[in-house]
């Protein structure tokens, strides 16, 4: 099965693929897997890993420890810090 854009057998194309560049750390030997395009390593290895973040993660549950939910505590546990301060300075606690 030939494309007309890439003439090469598939089989072909695999074969002449950059290989993965993992090590195992048992061995100290090479993985030698394809590595995907744009990688250095294959699928099993890290290339496009990670998980999804948000309710598209399987693991997620409710949303209350996201980056912009501690943001906005950090910057109310600022204000109220600023407004201590600025009470103090004015002697009124």
């Amino acid at each position: 099965m030939k494309s007309p854009d890439n003439p090469k057998h598939p089989a072909q194309r695999l074969a002449d693929a950059p290989r993965c560049t993992a090590t195992a750390k048992s061995t100290g030997c090479r993985c030698n897997s394809p590595a995907v395009k744009g990688w250095k390593v294959c699928r099993m290895h890290g290339a496009r890993g990670g998980a999804p973040s948000g309710p598209a993660n399987g693991r997620w549950r409710h949303g209350n420890r996201t980056r912009a939910g501690d943001d906005m505590r950090r910057m109310m546990a600022q204000l109220v810090r600023e407004a201590r301060d600025t009470a103090k300075a004015l002697g009124g606690i």
